[in-house]
């Protein structure tokens, strides 16, 4: 069996660089990773970059996502974009997983109409609260488009061989998960924001924001404990590490 995994750049953000490392001082310019994974059972999305609206900056939600981050995102880097450039038939796509529901992970969902999405429970339990979409900076318009849903509760071994697990990573929100993907090279891990940097890991230095620190440090040792069982990290928005992962239509190996 042959499992293949490519990495997409969905656009860059800019903002302070405390918002990922408590105290920094200056900016931090970080891509938007978006993933493919071709199974023989099915192709399957992890995350989907940004909505399709901040291509036009005068639109709304533009306007109000510029107050917060400096977003560089061009027509040709939205997901159907980048999928399209690899010969990929968005509305063949079996699965979409988001790690979380913010604007920058599942901002793309309405370009994959087709598939089933499988998020968390309670990710997708906040998702819909009022007061923890405020307070998580959640907006519909990015993730709820009537997919069909599999809500999960924890660890999920997509296709039931191990080669395709999410697992939860709570702490940057309600129910994050990143996604354990087994190579012919070996496992890696598509951390998402459990880990958004090296820096993060390497030192447990928390952003500055986080819905639960204690659930993140949490993760992180997980994420730790996993790279010393040898996998690989992808590290969620780490520009120096995005540097050195081949772009599709080239495959990681």
């Amino acid at each position: 069996m042959t499992v293949r995994l490519f990495a997409m750049t969905c656009g860059w953000l800019t903002m302070p660089m405390t918002n990922f490392l408590v105290g920094e001082e200056g900016d931090i310019r970080l891509p938007v990773p978006a993933f493919l994974i071709d199974h023989p059972k099915g192709q399957v999305l992890f995350d989907t970059g940004l909505h399709t609206d901040l291509l036009n900056p005068i639109d709304r939600r533009a306007q109000v996502i510029t107050k917060h981050f400096n977003p560089e995102f061009k027509a040709g880097e939205e997901l159907a974009a980048r999928l399209e450039f690899c010969d990929v038939d968005v509305t063949k796509v079996r699965y979409l997983i988001n790690s979380h529901l913010h604007f920058d992970h599942a901002g793309g969902n309405h370009q994959v109409p087709n598939a089933q999405l499988i998020v968390q429970k309670r990710e997708w339990l906040a998702g819909h609260d009022p007061d923890l979409m405020q307070s998580n900076g959640f907006a519909l318009a990015d993730y709820d488009h009537g997919h069909d849903l599999n809500l999960v509760d924890g660890e999920h071994d997509l296709f039931g061989d191990g080669s395709v697990v999410c697992l939860p990573t709570y702490g940057h929100t309600p129910g994050h998960q990143s996604l354990k993907v087994r190579l012919g090279s070996g496992d890696v891990l598509l951390a998402g924001d459990a880990c958004y940097l090296r820096q993060t890991l390497e030192n447990l230095h928390l952003p500055k924001i986080v819905h639960s620190k204690e659930e993140m440090l949490e993760s992180l040792h997980r994420i730790r404990a996993l790279q010393t069982a040898g996998a690989r990290i992808f590290y969620g928005h780490d520009a120096d590490f995005w540097k050195t992962v081949p772009q599709a239509p080239a495959e990681v190996v």
